[in-house]
């Protein structure tokens, strides 16, 4: 008889192979990671957003329908859906650690004159925040270990409802078919497929939206030797030649060179999951 997957030893044993591949592209130990890349990531986002998505949508049309509401949003980054619930919010709280992320959102919010959206600085679950109708963490939750400790912070806090957003993998994606051969399992990091079973061994059973508009675009690597270090940095592999063969063969057969660099194909969705508290 197949064993039961141990999904919390799963989520906290990927968060932590997915903070050391963080840690290694450090310059500088103590620094904010986003010190030099919270502009970059915020057009990144802008380029993802350029099309309508389900999950925008769904939020937007919750909060339309109880005017007057309330939104914590966890890890807000540079304020993309802190701003896009702004006009249908009464009070939006972006609460977000890295200063840097910061900086870009109270830019935004100065050059577009908004008055209910408020900066708190803190870590999410350790810091408190104030209790709020709607709670948002979106792809804010792969930098804790503690996935349940999480989710019941944000119920704790939730008048109405808490709302995640997750990328889902794709099953036949090249870090999914790497973590199968390395790993002995296809997930290279925390993923709504791992929350999903730990939400339900909580006796939480949310209602799920996919992504309707397909999927995240791939990235792309200036070189094939960047691409490697790349994969290899992701599954724990910096200084460790064993898979390289196996992962070479994978890349060449899934790797496009466009412009001079080598493009991953796309290997991620995104899906948002609701439930209302108690």
């Amino acid at each position: 008889m197949e064993r039961l997957t141990d999904w919390a030893k799963l989520w906290k044993d990927l968060f932590g192979m997915q903070n050391k591949a963080f840690a290694r592209k450090k310059e500088d130990k103590g620094e904010d990671f986003w010190k030099h890349k919270a502009k970059d990531f915020d057009k990144m986002v802008d380029e993802r957003w350029a099309k309508p998505d389900s999950s925008r949508t769904f939020l937007i049309q919750k909060l339309m329908d109880n005017p007057g509401s309330s939104l914590l949003d966890i890890g807000a980054g540079t304020g993309k859906w802190s701003l896009l619930a702004a006009p249908y919010a009464s009070r939006v709280t972006a609460f977000e650690p890295s200063l840097a992320m910061q900086a870009v959102l109270k830019e935004k919010i100065q050059k577009q004159r908004i008055i209910n959206v408020d900066l708190v600085t803190g870590n999410w679950p350790e810091d408190d925040a104030e209790p709020h109708d709607y709670i948002l963490a979106s792809h804010s939750m792969y930098g804790v270990g503690d996935f349940k400790a999480f989710v019941e912070k944000m119920a704790a806090v939730a008048r109405k409802a808490c709302i995640l957003v997750m990328r889902a993998p794709l099953a036949g994606a090249v870090m999914a078919v790497a973590a199968k051969k390395i790993l002995g399992q296809p997930y290279d990091s925390p993923n709504f497929q791992i929350a999903y079973n730990l939400l339900l061994g909580m006796d939480i059973y949310p209602d799920v939206v996919m992504e309707a508009d397909g999927t995240w675009p791939g990235w792309a690597s200036n070189s094939f030797e960047e691409a490697l270090d790349e994969i290899k940095n992701r599954l724990g592999l910096a200084d460790n030649n064993e898979y390289d063969a196996f992962l070479t063969e994978l890349l060449e057969k899934n790797l496009t060179l466009e412009k001079g660099k080598y493009v991953w194909p796309a290997g991620n969705r995104s899906a948002l999951v609701y439930w209302e508290v108690q």
